[in-house]
């Protein structure tokens, strides 16, 4: 059973940072590729970033490239986004999302296992 509890949310103006957080539980973290996506209002969801079992692979989108950056604990089962100037644009709801038992040496964009998201609001 994998279960994935997104943290760290809120308003920020823009040009502001905010640094999200993601829980995991589940059996095989530290050989799991994770990952981040996000989910504006009437868009679809997109990949944001993402991070091998190893932390060795990342992978950003163009659109957050320069500004995010994906990392984890592998000892305290979690992984984090630390997003730095923010634009309005970033506005959306942001999901944890998880493989388990794949993706040890790279990052992938596929995954299996979603966490609820938290909303992240990006004012101008």
């Amino acid at each position: 059973q994998v279960q994935l509890v997104e943290s760290g949310g809120g308003l920020v103006q823009a040009g502001g940072s905010l640094r999200l957080s993601c829980a995991a539980s589940m059996r095989s973290f530290r050989t799991s590729a994770m990952g981040w996506f996000r989910q504006a209002p009437g868009k679809e969801r997109e990949f944001v970033a993402a991070i091998s079992g190893n932390g060795a692979s990342t992978d950003y989108a163009d659109s957050v490239k320069g500004r995010f950056a994906v990392s984890r604990d592998n000892a305290k089962n979690t992984v984090s986004l630390q997003m730095n100037n923010l634009k309005p644009e970033d506005t959306a709801v942001y999901y944890c999302a998880a493989s388990p038992g794949s993706g040890y040496y790279y990052a992938r964009r596929t995954f299996d296992y979603w966490g609820q998201g938290t909303q992240v609001t990006v004012s101008s």
